[in-house]
């Protein structure tokens, strides 16, 4: 290793938030998961997150690299586990603000089963799919977000099949905060995580994002400048926008924002309101007499119309300085 190696790795602004030891990363170049990395990174910046509380969980892929990467308690798991690992989890130690970072094929192919349950308990964490419509690190097959049409190496003539809407599934299974960016509007991704950091409940962020040596290639669509040309030309972002009408074709137009935002009990407060309903003064839930829970429910509650009147703040002072956020933001 050189000495510009050594000085890279010891101060880089990423050095307190990585482990700079295993870098370089094996991304490609024009790859969209370090700008979701790094928006990941401000977010917990911004929100002021011990990070002695915090987890990250990935699955098997491309973007599974991250839980190895991020100097952060974190778990590599088995490919399309992350969801029940990182449920697993949050369930042992409550305090814990547990993410979920993986890809379109772990979370939505073998993991889908388990996506789709987590959400309709409402589990309290975060998931943040990096959707590049490929498996990027198995040889560029097809996954359940391929657009039709498009080609892959298990589709030599063009995929034949109805791909999801994630957006939309997320909805349908109950998720209380949805929304979906493009690796090109890093500032919009960091606000969903603040938000969704904030938020209590199932959280889902889907960022669209360029795999150029697969997806990009196979299909003739240019390198990764190409695909953020497409996204700066096709993504537009909309406001109390149908789930049901986000679906992504092939080189079409890609429907961006905060999609759902809503309130509900989380597993948590289910399993916890059931068994004092039945049992009484006797339950105590993780040692918490019911006092105890109704006094740490107000604290968290008082802390997140903090977070949120901050976040709010700092979107008027964007909009006051005139730096696009009312042409890119929601």
């Amino acid at each position: 290793m050189n000495m510009n190696d050594q000085t890279f790795r010891v101060e880089s602004p990423m050095a307190e938030f990585l482990r700079m030891e295993r870098m370089p990363h094996i991304w490609c170049p024009g790859c969209g998961i370090g700008t979701v990395v790094n928006s990941f990174a401000e977010a917990v910046k911004k929100s002021n997150i011990d990070m002695d509380k915090l987890a990250v969980v990935s699955g098997i892929g491309c973007t599974g690299r991250v839980a190895g990467y991020v100097k952060l308690d974190s778990l590599h798991t088995t490919h399309g586990r992350a969801i029940p690992v990182a449920t697993g989890l949050k369930l042992a130690n409550p305090e814990l603000k547990v993410v979920v970072v993986s890809g379109d094929g772990d979370l939505f192919g073998i993991g889908g089963n388990h996506f789709i349950h987590a959400a309709r308990r409402n589990m309290d964490i975060v998931v943040i799919c990096v959707n590049n419509f490929t498996y990027g690190m198995t040889g560029g097959q097809l996954t359940p977000t391929t657009p039709q049409t498009a080609n892959a190496s298990t589709t030599p003539y063009g995929n034949y099949e109805y791909p999801f809407s994630l957006p939309f599934l997320a909805d349908a299974c109950g998720a209380t905060y949805v929304a979906r960016w493009t690796s090109l509007h890093a500032r919009n991704i960091t606000k969903s995580i603040r938000e969704a950091f904030n938020h209590k409940g199932f959280s889902f962020i889907e960022v669209i994002a360029p795999c150029t040596t697969l997806y990009q290639r196979r299909n003739r669509l240019g390198d990764g400048l190409d695909a953020l040309n497409y996204y700066k030309e096709e993504a537009e972002v909309g406001q109390e926008i149908d789930t049901r009408d986000v679906g992504i074709d092939f080189q079409s137009e890609i429907r961006m924002g905060r999609f759902v935002k809503r309130d509900k009990p989380t597993y948590y407060e289910a399993v916890n309101e059931r068994y004092a309903n039945v049992l009484g003064d006797d339950y105590q839930l993780y040692g918490m007499s019911k006092p105890e829970r109704e006094e740490k429910a107000r604290r968290e509650a008082e802390e997140r119309i903090r977070m949120q009147a901050l976040l709010e703040e700092e979107e008027a002072r964007l909009l006051a300085e005139d730096i696009g956020t009312d042409e890119e933001g929601v």
